[in-house]
């Protein structure tokens, strides 16, 4: 499962000083499965959240040291995306607000036009939104319009894209299931059986993200869990995976945002 932020399990709450700032973390505490090693693993959300995943037996002590000796990554690592969520506003769909596609950023242009149809398509740089009469609920009508587009889109792109990557996971039998369903904690997931489900948000990361995510959720029909074993095949089909990661990571809480 790719997660945009997951919190799972028993968690315990601490706090380390870096600077003159005092940054929260939360521990959770999870089972090693077979044949996985034992590790502290960090993560710093796009929401500024830190999070530790840790064994159940892990000392406090250990976290903390294993924290204190990343403590400068995750301050910066939190300074990015403070910087990023400067930027973060509910959106109001008025013409000239920002929206993605594919990585790119386009101007929203809303239109009215009694003689056409209702339809939502990018041209020159703008994101146009016609509409053939408005509502009172304006804003609900057109963040609608929008809503399905990506959703059209994103079904077209997945495809696209899982169709392109397949021959690189040389375990999967057969082209997987997928469907697309807006999620607000992950990117995507694989069902036991090998079904996908990603999120129609991803539409906004470009594609290089996009191959990322899927590939992630192809390597769990291989690999159920975040094993060893899972981490070493994904970089075999792509190696630079943490790179694209990390982008992706970054930009989460713009391309969330809707």
């Amino acid at each position: 499962m790719t997660s945009v932020c997951a919190a799972e399990g028993y968690k315990e709450e601490y706090c380390f000083v870096y600077g003159d700032e005092a940054i929260p973390y939360e521990v959770i505490r999870k089972p090693l499965s077979e044949g996985e090693k034992r590790r502290i693993t960090i993560k710093a959300h796009p929401n500024c959240d830190v999070v530790i995943s840790a064994p159940q037996d892990a000392r406090p002590c250990d976290i903390h040291e294993a924290v204190m000796k990343r403590a400068s990554w995750i301050y910066n690592a939190l300074s990015e995306f403070r910087e990023h969520l400067k930027f973060v506003h509910p959106k109001e769909y008025t013409s000239g607000e920002m929206l993605f596609y594919l990585g790119r950023r386009y101007v929203l242009k809303i239109v009215e036009d009694a003689d056409t149809r209702p339809t939502v398509k990018l041209t020159r740089g703008k994101l146009l939104v016609t509409l053939n009469h408005c509502r009172e609920d304006k804003t609900e009508q057109v963040r609608t319009m929008v809503r399905r587009w990506y959703e059209v889109r994103a079904e077209i792109v997945f495809q696209e894209r899982l169709r392109e990557l397949l021959p690189q996971t040389t375990w999967v039998e057969k082209q997987p299931e997928f469907r697309v369903l807006a999620m607000t904690k992950q990117w995507g997931s694989c069902s036991i059986k090998g079904s996908l489900m990603l999120n129609p948000h991803l539409i906004k990361a470009p594609k290089e993200c996009i191959d990322y995510v899927i590939l992630h959720e192809l390597c769990h029909i291989a690999e159920h869990n975040h094993s060893e074993k899972f981490w070493r095949l994904l970089t075999s089909v792509m190696s630079n995976w943490q790179e694209v990661k990390h982008r992706l990571d970054g930009m989460a809480e713009l391309y969330l945002n809707e």
